[in-house]
């Protein structure tokens, strides 16, 4: 396919699409909403047909959220080129919108359950009359069996071309593009059963096929509609962090009244006033006293925390208690809100290897169904059965070989097992990161700000005498070194001591009352002794020297996190760049035997090619950036939500809050999707192993291969479901 011209990318109101394009690590990126995708099949030519302008970096559909987002370098593609070459391809695309996107999917969910209800109706009144028929026997003369057809006809086309419609729009659109889907031999297998029963009723023929045309479009109906319940429910996090944009909001104006506008209309400065019980619309800063807000949306923390004046708010944050003003320094989209989601999208954008398969797979369909169609139709000409024969037999195989199965066999896990993750605290960035992580076998972890908290905390406080506390505090709270913040963060609110010298690597010191105090390492405060890197020294003029002992403390449930993955028969490591002994201090605390102390991520990295040649598969969590090689190199890996940016960008899966055990239940949840998989690839390969001979065969007629094939499509979406079952934690 060529790349378009400038004039086929004209838009009607959308010439100009920049404020939909946003930059991200000097890419331009644009979202673009999607209707009618529907498969695998769907997936691969939109994605391949964007690739193919000229200056298109990347292209991803998620196929959950009907969101395609494209990337570019420099200012090399128009938005109105993507779109018109999105439609070209026979789809509807406009800028995506959150709260648009939302309407369209309730239109959509209206739309399929009045054509659901529609061939509801329809299927149980013609198989009321078909079972009459057949019942009836020798006993019902031939001018009532025509009756009787000619009324299920009469009930059966309208209905059943009207139910059929999401079939017959998704087809057109493809033909008139030159295009192919699967919707195309659905479409061409219900109007030949309908077109072959009208011409029987017609010709006072003996068999119609009334019943299995509209029998097949209840339940291909019934089908898409989980598949939209499903893709739905894995994208409701997603998009209720979208939906804020839309939601209306209080903005203070120039005069001092307030006006409402759509939270996307925010601009950084802008003044925004909210009550108790309203979220935070976009990223800011507190400009009233100190408040108490609800933060369970943005970092998992379930308790209430105290935000104090100039403090930073991020967006999803719900107020409690009295109302307050934010000042804004960040445009909506921009906001960690909008962050949260991208990076949910990311997750189920990138497909896995079994995905690729099964698109593979979905590609060949229409001309491996249509020409095992004709060929069945031809052969049995040949063979001398009837024109009506034969037509009936490649009917058949148009109605059994659907892959819609297949084609749902690992979407319908993926969407499930992401959607739950998410709930728990996981967002999985990479589409094949849960099926890596069912086969690790081995565990790695850094320390500092994984296992542990990251932040010194003072273990002896309650040793040192009150005044000695009291006077290394009142130094400790004019510096903004880690341990001096541990140390007056032990204290509590004080006094600042006056007229404080700092010299840099050594300590503070001053006179209070013609006493010399000092604060920071034992030279400093002239000790002879080997002080270590995790202490302090405070000395009041003469009085003996009071050491201060600082420790990085294990997370609360590190420990029982490791005892669990163990459990699971994955092996555990530590790798840490800390010195010795405390790297020791902690695996022993944390019951973790094999470690290593003072490794710079040179070796970090070393020792994750070491074990992929030893054949094992490692997951590495880590959060620093002497951990981001590591992270990239490991067969998958997990992010803490306080890593930088960096390892967050090469993990596969980042933690929200500060529990570990969400780990545990993301091992729980890939191993579980995996056997799911598996377990639906064997469904859909036995039914096509059992379906395509007896269809080939003439064993089966248009109405069983009906109720076959859609049955077969729902055992595989509702096998999927299994994965938001419980799992062990």
């Amino acid at each position: 396919m060529g790349a378009l011209t400038l004039p086929e990318a004209r838009l009607n109101g959308h010439d100009d699409l920049s404020r939909f394009v946003r930059k991200d690590a000097g890419e331009s990126k644009f979202g673009i909403a999607v209707r009618g995708a529907h498969c695998a099949n769907c997936i691969a030519k939109i994605e391949s047909g964007v690739r193919a302008i000229q200056g298109v970096a990347n292209a991803r559909l998620n196929l959950s959220t009907g969101r395609l987002e494209v990337g570019w370098h420099d200012d090399a593609v128009l938005p109105a080129l993507v779109i018109a070459r999105v439609r070209a391809l026979g789809y509807d695309a406009q800028p995506f919108d959150a709260a648009q996107a939302r309407d369209a999917d309730r239109s959509e969910q209206t739309f399929l359950l009045r054509c659901i209800a529609v061939a509801g109706f329809g299927t149980v009144f013609v198989m009321g009359l078909t079972d009459a028929i057949w019942y009836g026997g020798t006993d019902m003369s031939g001018a009532t069996r025509a009756l009787f057809f000619w009324l299920a006809g009469a009930v059966s086309i309208p209905v059943t071309l009207y139910a059929s419609q999401p079939f017959f729009r998704s087809a057109l659109k493809s033909l008139v593009k030159r295009q192919t889907n699967m919707d195309i031999p659905i479409s061409l297998a219900i109007i030949l059963s309908l077109g072959l029963s009208l011409s029987q009723t017609m010709v006072r023929g003996t068999q119609v096929y009334f019943d299995a045309a509209v029998m097949l479009a209840f339940l291909l109906l019934i089908g898409r509609y989980l598949d939209f319940l499903l893709r739905d429910r894995a994208r409701s996090a997603a998009r209720h962090l979208l939906a804020m944009q839309a939601a209306p909001v209080r903005r203070f104006k120039q005069n001092g009244n307030l006006e409402t506008i759509a939270a996307r209309e925010i601009e950084p400065g802008d003044r925004v006033f909210l009550t108790s019980g309203e979220r935070v619309p976009a990223d800011g800063t507190l400009e009233d006293k100190d408040s108490l807000v609800d933060v369970s949306l943005v970092t998992g923390e379930t308790e209430p925390v105290a935000v104090v004046r100039g403090g930073p708010l991020h967006a999803g944050t719900i107020i409690l208690g009295k109302p307050i003003t934010l000042a804004v320094t960040a445009r909506v989209e921009n906001s960690l809100v909008a962050d949260l989601a991208r990076l949910l999208e990311a997750g189920q954008q990138t497909r896995s290897l079994y995905v690729r398969l099964a698109d593979r797979a979905a590609r060949a369909y229409v001309p491996f169904v249509t020409g095992l169609a004709a060929l069945v139709f031809t052969s049995w000409l040949f063979l001398g059965t009837s024109f009506v024969a034969a037509l009936t037999g490649a009917v058949t195989v148009l109605v059994i070989t659907c892959p819609c199965a297949l084609g749902l066999a690992v979407p319908a896990v993926q969407i499930v097992a992401t959607g739950r993750l998410f709930l728990r605290g996981v967002f999985v960035k990479s589409g094949d990161a849960l099926e890596r992580l069912a086969e690790i076998d081995v565990a790695v972890f850094d320390k500092t700000g994984t296992l542990t908290w990251g932040t010194p905390k003072l273990v002896n406080g309650d040793e040192i005498p009150k005044d000695a506390l009291d006077g290394a505090a009142s130094l400790a709270r004019a510096s903004q070194h880690p341990l001096a913040r541990a140390l007056a963060a032990f204290a509590g609110e004080g006094p600042v001591a006056r007229g404080i010298h700092e010299t840099a690597g050594a300590g503070l010191e001053t006179d209070v009352g013609g006493v010399r105090l000092k604060l920071g390492s034992a030279r400093w405060c002239g000790i002879d002794v080997a002080g270590g890197g995790s202490e302090l020294w405070f000395r009041a003029g003469g009085d003996a020297p009071v050491r201060l002992r600082f420790r990085d403390t294990l997370r609360p449930d590190a420990a029982r996190m490791l005892d669990a993955l163990r459990a699971r028969g994955i092996a555990v490591e530590m790798l840490t760049g800390d010195r010795e002994g405390s790297a020791a201090e902690v695996a022993g605390e944390a019951g973790i035997t094999e470690w290593q102390a003072v490794v710079d991520p040179k070796a970090k990295a070393a020792r994750m090619q070491a074990l992929r040649a030893q054949g094992r598969r490692t997951l590495m969590v880590g959060d620093g950036l002497n951990d981001a090689a590591a992270l990239a190199l490991a067969h998958v890996s997990i992010a803490p939500g306080t890593a930088v940016d960096v390892s967050q960008l090469a993990a596969d899966m980042v933690l929200r809050g500060d529990s570990l055990m969400p780990i545990v239940e993301a091992v729980d949840v890939s191993r579980k999707a995996k056997s799911l998989v598996l377990e639906n690839f064997g469904l859909a390969t036995i039914y096509n192993l059992i379906a395509i001979p007896v269809a080939v065969i003439g064993l089966v007629s248009p109405l069983i291969a009906a109720a076959s094939m859609a049955a077969s499509s729902l055992v595989v979406t509702l096998n999927a479901l299994r994965v938001a079952g419980g799992v062990e934690t």
